[in-house]
């Protein structure tokens, strides 16, 4: 079950409670990648999609949309036809009880915020690669410059830093400073109208998997 619905204490309005940056700022901490000697080689961004430093949470994001809004829902969401009241998938589906079976399971480079915003190889991490990232560090709940989140540590001495971003449903903003949400780019086979990500809250770090129209944060990687 996603861990997103399992949480409460919504606050209204579903927008980036960080201040505004300029584009040239978060191209400027998008751009700086953190080498932590994974087996695979993958650089990590600095920060989240849209954050001018690693405490920001950055802009929310639909998975396979490029753009933030402010709503967050079954009805606003790019990839779902709406007829009589049943919602069927247009793209990304293996299924055919859920609509337009393509058979697509990673998302394209056009549907990629962080290709689509950062171009220069920038891509959203796979399933697969954000395990690889929490299997080679270690994992530490800090509060970093007033904000909590984790600091991921490997053994090169490199780190990472993932704020508690929370997320967004519907036009409802979670507390962040409590748990966090970040997409990965691959679609779960069983269940097509979910994809998987990455949560986690002060008991630890894991991979699973929430309704594609819901609001994580995202944190870009792109090859050595």
């Amino acid at each position: 079950m996603c861990l997103a619905a399992l949480t409460v204490g919504m606050l209204s309005g579903c927008k980036n409670k960080n201040a505004k940056t300029t584009d040239a700022e978060n191209r400027t901490a998008e751009s700086e990648w953190v080498d932590l000697g994974l087996p695979s080689g993958l650089l990590w961004a600095c920060c989240n999609l849209g954050a001018s430093s690693p405490e920001k949470c950055g802009e929310y994001y639909a998975w396979g949309e490029t753009m933030p809004k402010n709503e967050y829902s079954l009805t606003t969401y790019s990839y779902y036809n709406h007829e009589n009241g049943i919602y069927t998938l247009n793209k990304y589906n293996t299924q055919q009880a859920k609509g337009l079976v393509d058979s697509l399971t990673v998302l394209e480079p056009a549907d990629d915020a962080a290709t689509a915003l950062l171009g220069d190889g920038a891509r959203m991490p796979t399933d697969a690669e954000w395990q690889e990232l929490i299997d080679n560090t270690s994992a530490e709940w800090i509060r970093q410059k007033g904000v909590r989140g984790y600091l991921l540590t490997a053994a090169n001495g490199n780190s990472l830093f993932l704020p508690a971003t929370g997320f967004c449903h519907k036009d409802s903003f979670t507390d962040s400073d409590k748990i966090g949400n970040y997409w990965s780019s691959s679609l779960d086979l069983l269940m097509p109208n979910t994809a998987h990500e990455l949560n986690f809250g002060s008991t630890g770090l894991r991979t699973g998997g929430c309704e594609r129209y819901y609001g994580f944060s995202i944190r870009p990687v792109k090859e050595h």
